[in-house]
């Protein structure tokens, strides 16, 4: 059941305002909203609180740099077999290469697949339908942000949205089959703090009207969020028995920006300057680890750090714009995704 709770206001100092902003990760002032809420985690809960994951498996997208990087390392450690799907073969071998130096024993492999490509995505739910016994946890955690130009995927749809959005939807349809064996699955998707410039445009997901870089991943990762919730809600009408959740990292140092923008943009020297102020990919990953692991952890949630403007700090339950508590958009989002992607969850009646 998802319930809620009044969020406390968050106090932003000026000088975080004008950061956030220039970075692209915040409009105006910071809104005060309901949290989906359940049981605060532990706020000094780390990775070394994280339960024993022996004969669990996991699938981690996104897993060979940054957050993504760092959940595969971390539930290895733990003694999770750990599938790691990402585009880049070669920076798929020398990211197990790094696990394996500092946990010999770690059961990690590689999965190819281009989230942005629907074909893939089926290509790769087919292989792990066929290669494994069940699904314990996925992470859908890869992304792409701001690219300065629109471009769209081969199915038509805009990048950002096709990649950080659209391929897990469908990648979690596909691998519904092997978490409905496990006997405890989880489904964690990664959000983020720029939902809270984010608007949903259902007529125009794919931002052919107007294209601007920051917007369009806040569209995204709104998005992202919306499905996570939807999921849960679906999850429970349904009897599927899966947890579904999001998480997000706050501002951590990775790959993203120098991949998006691009470090010579206002953005990425904005981001350069600040850096010092930020989480590192092991601190952004706690929320996610949390999330898919401790046995506190509640369907419908939304975990991530809680200092000011939730960019760093103690992990907590992170705020929720009032869009992504909208169930009915929710329900019709799902339903355009259906379309979109093509993807088939069970029935519920919802």
């Amino acid at each position: 059941m998802i319930h809620q709770r009044t969020a406390s206001p968050v106090s932003v100092p000026a000088s975080w305002r004008g950061r956030l902003a220039a970075l692209g990760l915040l409009l105006g002032s910071v809104v005060t909203i309901d949290a989906f809420a359940q049981t605060p985690p532990p706020p000094a809960w780390s990775a070394d609180d994280m339960p024993s994951q022996q004969g669990r498996i996991f699938v981690v997208t996104g897993g060979t740099s940054g957050m993504g990087f760092e959940d595969a390392k971390a539930l290895a450690s733990a003694g999770a077999r750990v599938v790691i799907a990402a585009r880049n073969a070669q920076r798929g071998q020398e990211a197990i290469d790094k696990i394996r130096q500092d946990v010999p024993a770690a059961r990690v492999e590689f999965e190819a697949v281009d989230l942005s490509s629907l074909s893939s995505v089926r290509d790769l739910g087919e292989r792990l339908r066929a290669s494994l016994p069940r699904l314990d946890g996925l992470i859908n955690n890869a992304a792409i942000m701001a690219p300065p130009t629109r471009s769209v995927s081969a199915d038509g749809m805009e990048m950002q949205f096709a990649t950080n959005y659209g391929g897990h939807f469908l990648l979690t349809a596909e691998l519904l089959p092997l978490l409905r064996k496990s006997d405890a699955p989880r489904v964690v998707t990664l959000s983020s703090i720029a939902v809270h410039r984010g608007t949903l445009d259902l007529d125009d997901l794919q931002s052919t009207g107007a294209y601007e870089p920051m917007a369009t991943y806040a569209q995204s990762k709104l998005a992202c969020l919306m499905f996570a919730f939807e999921l849960q809600r679906r999850s429970e009408a349904g009897g599927w028995g899966i947890q579904s959740m999001a998480a997000h990292p706050g501002v951590a140092v990775t790959e993203l920006v120098a991949r998006g923008p691009g470090l010579d943009s206002p953005q990425g020297r904005q981001w350069s300057s600040n850096r010092a102020n930020f989480q590192t990919a092991a601190q952004g990953a706690i929320p996610t680890l949390y999330a898919a692991t401790a046995a506190t952890a509640q369907g419908g949630s939304y975990y991530g750090p809680t200092g000011p403007n939730e960019v760093a700090g103690p992990l907590g339950l992170a705020t929720v714009p009032a869009i992504a508590r909208d169930a009915a958009t929710a329900a019709r989002l799902w339903e355009l995704s259906e379309t979109l992607t093509g993807a088939r969850f069970p029935t519920t009646g919802h």
